[in-house]
């Protein structure tokens, strides 16, 4: 049975509130390698988002799964918490209406206290953006919509 999202957070919370620093668990051919402050995690990001705290909230909101045709989606690979900027108080990756190339960092998802950097994946123009700065995403959650260069 594979873990769902319910059963990732308690073993983040339970790992948060821990004295160990890391956790690994193999389960159905799925690998979970968990660390918490890990000192090189952030490196080369100048001032990353505040850490959260312990305490985890999830906000449901009905999520994208349809892509309109022509758009491409930009999911999250994680689990995690969303952040538009690279720093509080510091301006967005992008904007709706940004043209952004493939290689371009267009946001980060935060996994205790581990910043991950999304990539656009495709170039074009930022069209939608369907996730709120500091809310939590689900895997593959659709967060941005492209609309590709011809």
């Amino acid at each position: 049975m594979p873990l769902g999202k319910e059963e990732i957070l308690e073993i983040l919370r339970l790992l948060d509130e821990s004295r160990f620093d890391e956790l690994r668990l193999e389960m159905d051919g799925v690998k979970l390698v968990l660390t918490k402050g890990a000192a090189g995690a952030t490196a080369g990001i100048a001032d990353p988002p505040p850490a959260k705290t312990s305490k985890i909230e999830i906000q449901e909101a009905p999520a994208v799964t349809e892509v309109p045709e022509g758009l491409v989606a930009v999911r999250t690979p994680i689990l995690g918490v969303f952040y538009r900027a690279p720093a509080p108080g510091a301006p967005p990756f992008v904007e709706v209406g940004s043209q952004v190339r493939a290689e371009d960092t267009v946001c980060l998802v935060e996994v205790m206290k581990l910043f991950n950097t999304v990539k656009a994946g495709a170039a074009g123009k930022v069209v939608r953006i369907l996730a709120e700065s500091g809310k939590m995403v689900e895997h593959d959650q659709v967060l941005f919509l492209i609309e590709p260069v011809a």
